[in-house]
Formats: structure tokens, sequence, C-alpha cells
């Protein structure tokens, strides 16, 4: 997560948070309009990195095109194809004058806010091929996020503080497309780390024969919602399926960032043969455990909320 330098004389003044008030306002923007509205808005930083377009050299005329180097010279095509972002804006009424200022006092406010926020929330969402990224930063009272899939078209949006729960369950909504059916994993269990590390790591190497000792060497540990221990057969088909079955998974990295704060927190969720699962890691006496719970999209704020009481506490 990029740091935001609070003292630099390029951002933006806080905005009063009177100008994010309201209803959620959405506005679709390609990477070339944001970057000049972020421009025109006092210089504000974004809080992601752009990758400047680069010469291969003479190394990838020896060896052929990495599979990393056609992806980004086809992402490079496409910005290739976008319209001017000031035309486009100007034409939206976005842009206006020939300063070019921005009229709209939200959009300002939403630039300087993603800025020069108290709280930032990076999260990463990936469902099968498809990976999907937003950046939400909080202060005052309101919130501005920046979101996309590609990394060509961005939605900018901005609110107040009370609506952000329901605009991160958006986030978490699993797409019409994936199909959902039913999971060999409770709706709660518990197993410590190191069964779950080393009986996954047994299956991803193709040793599927090791899991059933490393299993047997944690008899008993597992637990299911009302704390009675799991068989064997039934913890080796868990961690079987907590590889097997994953088919996405969602990460979300909280900071403070404001008055020099630097404390982190960070959430992970599993996406398993029929919806979410939040992975807890918590430590039982001496003993670093691992609960696996069901959970739903509109839960992701309500399970945010310890860690966003941890970091900014």
């Amino acid at each position: 997560m990029p740091t935001v330098d609070l003292a630099t004389p390029a951002n933006p003044p806080p905005t009063p948070p009177g100008t994010l008030e309201g209803l959620p306002r959405r506005l679709a923007l390609t990477l070339l309009e944001l970057r000049l509205l972020s421009e025109r808005a006092g210089g504000a930083p974004l809080p992601f990195d752009v990758v400047e377009r680069t010469d291969a050299g003479p190394l990838q005329d020896r060896l052929g095109q990495s599979r990393q180097s056609a992806d980004d010279e086809a992402y490079a095509a496409a910005l290739d194809t976008l319209h001017d972002p000031a035309e486009a804006l100007a034409r939206r009424g976005l842009l206006t004058g020939d300063a070019g200022a921005i009229p709209d006092a939200g959009v300002v406010g939403a630039l300087g806010l993603l800025a020069t926020p108290e709280l930032a929330l990076d999260l990463d969402v990936v469902v099968d091929t498809v990976r999907g990224r937003a950046w939400h930063r909080q202060r005052a009272g309101a919130v501005a996020s920046l979101s996309t899939v590609d990394g060509i078209v961005f939605e900018l949006a901005w609110f107040g503080t009370d609506q952000w729960a329901a605009e991160l369950a958006r986030m978490a909504v699993v797409p019409e497309d994936v199909e959902l059916g039913d999971s060999t994993v409770p709706d709660v269990v518990d197993l410590p780390y190191e069964l779950l590390d080393a009986g996954a790591e047994a299956l991803r190497s193709g040793r599927a024969d090791l899991l059933s000792t490393v299993v047997a060497h944690h008899t008993g540990s597992t637990v299911d919602g009302a704390g009675s221990p799991l068989d064997d057969a039934m913890v080796s088909a868990v961690v079987g399926a907590l590889v097997g079955e994953t088919q996405g998974r969602l990460r979300a990295l909280v900071a403070d960032v404001g008055a020099g704060g630097s404390t982190v927190g960070v959430l992970s969720w599993v996406l398993l043969a029929d919806g979410w699962r939040v992975l807890r890691p918590h430590q039982e006496q001496d003993a670093h455990r691992v609960e696996v719970r069901r959970v739903e999209p509109a839960d992701l704020a309500s399970v945010l909320g310890p860690v966003l009481a941890e970091v900014t506490a």
C-alpha cells in the first residue's frame, strides 16, 4: 500500500465533510481521465502506482517475449485507444474553461480525500481468472473509493461513512457466472494452524498420502462450531476441501495513515464451493489456530470491524 505523505505541498487541503455528504455518487473514468483530474485537483496523488510504458530492450529480442511483457504491451495498446482525456472530460462537463477547472466540488473533494485520509483500506478480490481491486479512504465522516477490474476503467465514488458497509459488500458479491453448490467444509471449523499449513502443502505438492499422517498427529484438535472434535476422516476431508474447492480469495489491508500512524491490519477470505469463508488466525494458550467461518458479502463490514478497531486503537 502506498504511504501518503500528508505534508506534501502538492496535496490539496482537506475538504469540508459537507462536500461528500448525501447519497453515494459514482463516476466512471478511464485511467487517463482519472490522472488528468487528479493533476487538476492540485496534484492529488492516486492510491496506486501507475507503471509507465518502457522499451523491452535487447534481452527480449534475444530470448523472446515473456507473458508479463506481452500483458504490458496489450495494456499499453489498450490505453492508446482511449480518447483524449481533456476532450472527453470537457464533453461530460467535468472540465470547464481554458484552465481546465473541475466544476464539481464532489469530485474535487473525493480526489482530495483519496490523497489525505485518516484511514486507508485496500481490497483485492480474485474469483477464477477475474481480479478486482478497490482503494477506500476515510476521514471525518466521509469515504472516497476507487475500484477497477482491468486497470483501464475505474469507478470513483464518494459517500458518507454510514453507507460504507453497503459499499464494501459490493466488492464481495460473487459474479453470477460463478456456480455455487455444496461444500465439505462445515459452517464453522477451528483447527491448528500447523495442521492446515502442513496438510495443504502436502496436497499442493502431490503428496496426498502424507495428509493422513499429518491429521493423525493432531487427532482431536479440530472442532466444529459447537466445540465438538471432528474425527480424522472428516478433518482430512475438510483440509482437502480448503485446497481443492478454493476458487477465489479476498484480502483486505487496513492502515491508520492519519497523523503519522503506521498500524496495519489484514483480513483474508476464501471462496469455496458454496461461498465465502473468513480465515481468522488466533492463539489458544500456546497454540496457533485458524477459525474458518462461513460469511456472506454483507458481513464484510462487520468482520472488518475488529480489524479497524485494532488499527485505530
